[in-house]
């Protein structure tokens, strides 16, 4: 159960957020850390969205398996107002976004690959994302399977740290604060079997451009709803630590973006191939 932090062979925590600020001693957001098959999340309960979510993915043991019947569901582990729930999403332009992916965990026997597939429409898990796809979207959607393949050749394992950043300035929106701004992390072992080395790489999604909550119109049957530019960008792992107020010394030290690209700022990526791996 839960997220491996020596999946890779390596050591590849779990970011971690400090709920007390140590420089004044001030209590900051709550936050509760759950286990599920090959996945955890790090659910902040004022905000009710994830801070972190970490997940280990074996590429060589993955399971293909559809939804399987699955309907995004509460945690009955932790109180319901600590989560973001069907109101959130009922009636407007918003989606239930997986921060682990569905696919992700459903690797292993066909019992645990089952677990795991259902556990990732917990609400815990989602977070609100604009609806419709494009290219943008799709690439962000991707970025998990461009790095597997590349790590395939080390064994095909990869551990995946996504979530909300949760801004202050996050509209608000049916008593809850929607998230502008994605996160994601990539992490595997490019070292051998004597000699490792944990490697990452980091993204940022912006969905400012699709979200508006002052005019998020109510659906109506059968009408499309409105589709504008995602875009995603590769960014130093030390730039993500910053925003999301996150502890993740050993990813930032693993980052492969060099410091002279990094230097120059984000990189705006419009395809696979312009990821620096």
């Amino acid at each position: 159960m839960g997220f491996d932090a020596r999946f890779l062979g390596v050591r590849a925590a779990m970011p971690r957020f400090e709920a007390t600020d140590v420089s004044t001693g001030v209590v900051r957001e709550a936050t509760v850390e759950l286990d599920y098959r090959h996945f955890a999340v790090v659910l902040d309960t004022t905000r009710r969205f994830a801070r972190a979510t970490g997940v280990n993915i074996d590429g060589a043991a993955l399971v293909d398996l559809d939804r399987g019947g699955n309907e995004w569901r509460f945690d009955e582990r932790i109180p319901a107002d600590w989560q973001a729930g069907p109101e959130v999403y009922a009636r407007n332009d918003l989606d239930r976004g997986h921060l682990v992916r569905r696919r992700d965990p459903v690797w292993g026997a066909p019992a645990v690959a089952a677990k795991a597939n259902a556990d990732t429409f917990h609400y815990t898990n989602a977070a609100p994302q604009a609806a419709g796809f494009n290219q943008s979207k799709e690439l962000w959607l991707g970025l998990e399977d461009h790095v597997l393949e590349h790590a395939a050749a080390h064994g095909q394992r990869l551990s995946v740290f996504t979530a909300p950043v949760l801004g202050e300035a996050d509209p608000p929106y049916r008593g809850i604060q929607v998230p502008l701004r994605f996160w994601k992390i990539a992490a595997w072992n490019a070292g051998t079997t004597d000699d490792a080395e944990l490697a990452a790489v980091g993204f940022i999604l912006d969905q400012a451009p699709l979200v508006d909550t002052s005019e998020l119109r109510e659906s109506t049957p059968g009408e499309a709803p409105a589709v504008g530019p995602f875009r995603t960008f590769q960014v130093p792992i030390g730039d993500i630590a910053v925003i999301t107020g996150l502890l993740m010394p050993e990813l930032v030290a693993a980052d492969r973006l060099p410091a002279t690209i990094a230097a120059a700022g984000w990189r705006e990526l419009e395809t696979s191939d312009q990821i620096l791996l």
